[in-house]
């Protein structure tokens, strides 16, 4: 990995450490309160995380008058915690700090397998839209007119994208753009400089990178709150459609508070305060609700890993032909085997 990387992935640490400790002190009990396991206490607060779109006080805010609605509707508080990083977020659900998330696919993905959690909806677009997409931005005058033009000269490009976590900041442009080419993001370039959706927005128009990945979703709000920066900015590539993110729940909740949770939340701006609620629901960046769904939704995230994997497996040094293949085999089981978990067969 390169210096940059290493230099980047040490200040993240640091920024993400910084980032955690100021939100446990500012929540206080909406992060130490914990999950509601087993429900021993019926009154006990349940905890609410949520991956951020646009900055974490920014997500607190928007999501905070349904969180509120959803406390009335319980009887019981509601809070929220929102951190800067997906590991972040990550953490909190591993540590059981959380009992209800709005995550990305991937995320969601992690907690459903490896959390005890379970999807009960997916995010609907006020456009109608089944996704969005992830996005390689570049300055508006930049001489990279074509991805070709990008490829041509390895070395040259300053870098900035998300999270390795992140599903358009890295995995989809990782698999669908860089390892299409048999190329490594994190060597390909002269720098590589992770972080968020925003930050790496500013960093293409304000001419501290040459090219970023983002995803439409997040360049929407980026227009909102930037319009000349984001008139600076130019799309070089466009991904293929990735399903919206979801809300999940704990497993360990009793059954029939996951149901009152998973109707209050797919009910929302459908009833007769529809009105009301659905002006709650544009505050999280023009959501129109939530469908029902469940595991099975994130399908598409666990091929996407599956890509990855297999493009690593590609570019690893083997003893053997046969080791290569062992590990190609391996790869196909444990993705057919989440994928039949998914779909509860």
């Amino acid at each position: 990995m390169r210096a940059g990387v290493k230099s980047a992935a040490r200040g993240w640490v640091r920024a993400w450490f910084c980032a955690w400790l100021a939100c446990v002190l500012c929540s206080g009990p909406a992060v130490a309160a914990g999950p509601a396991q087993g429900d021993v206490d019926p009154n006990a607060p349940l905890t609410f995380g949520i991956l951020p779109i646009g900055g974490p006080a920014e997500s607190l805010e928007a999501w905070r008058p349904m969180l509120d609605d959803l406390s009335k509707a319980l009887a019981r508080p509601v809070r929220a915690v929102s951190v800067t990083t997906y590991e972040g977020i990550a953490q909190a659900i591993s540590e059981q700090r959380v009992d209800i998330a709005f995550l990305s696919g991937r995320l969601a993905l992690d907690a459903v397998t490896g959390q005890n959690m379970q999807v009960i909806g997916q995010l609907t677009r006020g456009d109608g839209s089944k996704g969005y997409y992830a996005v390689v931005l570049v300055a508006a005058d930049s001489r990279l007119r074509t991805v070709d033009q990008l490829f041509a000269k390895p070395g040259k490009w300053r870098f900035a994208r998300g999270e390795a976590l992140s599903v358009s900041g890295y995995l989809v442009p990782e698999t669908q753009l860089f390892a299409a080419r048999n190329v490594d993001s994190d060597t390909f370039f002269a720098s590589v400089h992770i972080d968020n959706h925003q930050n790496n927005a500013l960093a293409v128009a304000n001419g501290e990178v040459d090219v970023a990945t983002n995803n439409t979703a997040d360049l929407e709000r980026f227009k909102q709150h930037f319009p000349d920066q984001y008139a600076r900015l130019r799309v070089l590539w466009k991904s293929s459609l990735i399903p919206h993110a979801v809300i999940v729940i704990r497993n360990d909740l009793p059954l029939a508070l996951r149901e009152r949770v998973a109707t209050f939340i797919t009910s929302y701006g459908k009833g007769k305060e529809g009105s009301r609620e659905e002006a709650n629901l544009k505050l999280i960046h023009d959501i129109s609700g939530f469908a029902r769904a469940d595991n099975a939704v994130l399908v598409p995230f666990v091929d996407i890993e599956y890509s990855l994997e297999k493009r690593r497996a590609t570019s690893a040094q083997w003893v053997s032909e046969a080791a290569r293949e062992a590990r190609f085999q391996k790869i196909k089981v444990d993705h057919d085997a989440v994928v039949k978990q998914l779909d509860g067969k």
